[in-house]
């Protein structure tokens, strides 16, 4: 017998209502929507044990074509507000900003990494992205890889 796991994709409308269920337990957990289990399979009104039977098996699938994440390196001037008039700017593309990391400056100067997300037509987003640089007091843009 194969005990390799083998995944598939399948439409949600043609899956026992359970999975979908069992997804929406999860986020609302992710969530903090409720404070047990117990109280989130109740509210979305399945039994606890379908949820602990299904939990590590069911998975949602998000679209990948219609998403890009995107690594960027920016150098920013040693001012106050320039990180925060970057992230306004990458909120303004509709952005979902994963991580951040900043370097301490140095020489005047501190190096950015950005990870985001974009969703829509990503050759003109990226197009858009290069003219952070014309910000006041960033100094450099590079993307550095864009999935």
């Amino acid at each position: 017998m194969d005990t390799k796991s083998q995944l598939i994709v399948a439409d949600a409308k043609i899956l026992p209502e359970v999975f979908t269920k069992v997804l929406e337990v999860k986020k609302l957990m992710a969530q903090k929507g409720e404070k047990s289990f117990a109280s989130a399979c109740k509210r979305i009104g399945i039994s606890r044990s379908a949820y602990y039977k299904y939990k590590d098996s069911v998975f949602s699938y998000e679209e990948l074509f219609n998403r890009k994440i995107v690594n960027i390196y920016l150098l920013l001037s040693d001012s106050p507000g320039i990180l925060s008039s970057a992230l306004v700017f990458l909120h303004n593309l509709n952005a979902n900003i994963l991580t951040v990391n900043q370097s301490i400056p140095v020489d005047g100067a501190a190096a950015v990494n950005i990870s985001l997300r974009l969703t829509g037509e990503s050759e003109s987003e990226l197009a858009q992205l290069n003219s952070i640089t014309e910000l006041d007091g960033i100094l450099e843009c590079k993307i550095l890889s864009a999935e």
